[in-house]
């Protein structure tokens, strides 16, 4: 009797591993699913792809502002900036543009930037008249999605930066172009101060001057 209940237990114990293991099927491993754009016949299109609800918004895209968002305003470039000429602002966009833009452009917006004097491709000075007239969206535009041989910084510059860098490079065209009567009379003494030890006032001093009109032309 004690060996025919043993060898009953080893029956059962070898029925349960059967069963265990026929549950382990390869679907652990690749679960049942739907593919991409497979055919489905559970759905009554037959689809297996759902269709969003109506009015669903991508996260990160909901960008109502098309002036902020795209430069334009009724899908022309704009010739004001979305957002305030502060001196937080111009700050703001000369330390960006020494960043990504003066390597080609130059300090100065001259096209003389230091991998142009080594070589590459220069770009158009921002003092010639066809861009010292081009509305603030353009310098945006250009930077989002690049020109030329320019490539777009929309994934390195975002997007109050590359606002910031515009109403930078139209002070420094201002900043080129200006005369002594434009430089507030307050501000007429910190054109004979020192050279700014990062590039001396002819880079740096004039634009910071002109940031005062940016306002005016900008927004």
């Amino acid at each position: 009797m004690p060996g025919k209940l043993h060898r009953l237990g080893v029956l059962a114990a070898a029925v349960a591993v059967s069963v265990l293991s026929g549950a382990c099927r390869q679907d652990m491993h690749d679960n049942p699913r739907y593919e991409p754009l497979e055919a489905s016949t559970f759905f009554a299109d037959g689809r297996a792809l759902r269709m969003p609800v109506e009015h669903t918004v991508a996260r990160g895209t909901i960008r109502t502002d098309e002036h902020l968002y795209t430069g334009k305003i009724g899908g022309q470039l704009a010739d004001t900036l979305p957002v305030a000429a502060t001196p937080e602002l111009l700050a703001r966009g000369r330390e960006r543009f020494n960043v990504f833009c003066s390597p080609c452009h130059g300090r100065t917006g001259r096209g003389d930037g230091m991998v142009v004097r080594r070589g590459f491709r220069a770009p158009p000075t921002f003092h010639v008249d066809r861009l010292r007239s081009a509305p603030v969206g353009y310098f945006f535009d250009v930077i989002t999605h690049g020109f030329g041989a320019m490539q777009d910084y929309s994934a390195q510059v975002p997007v109050p930066d590359r606002w910031a860098i515009a109403a930078y490079v139209r002070a420094l065209q201002i900043s080129q172009h200006a005369s002594l009567d434009d430089v507030p009379a307050d501000k007429r003494a910190a054109l004979d101060a020192p050279a700014h030890p990062e590039g001396g006032a002819s880079e740096h001093g004039a634009a910071a001057h002109g940031a005062g009109d940016p306002g005016k032309q900008g927004h």
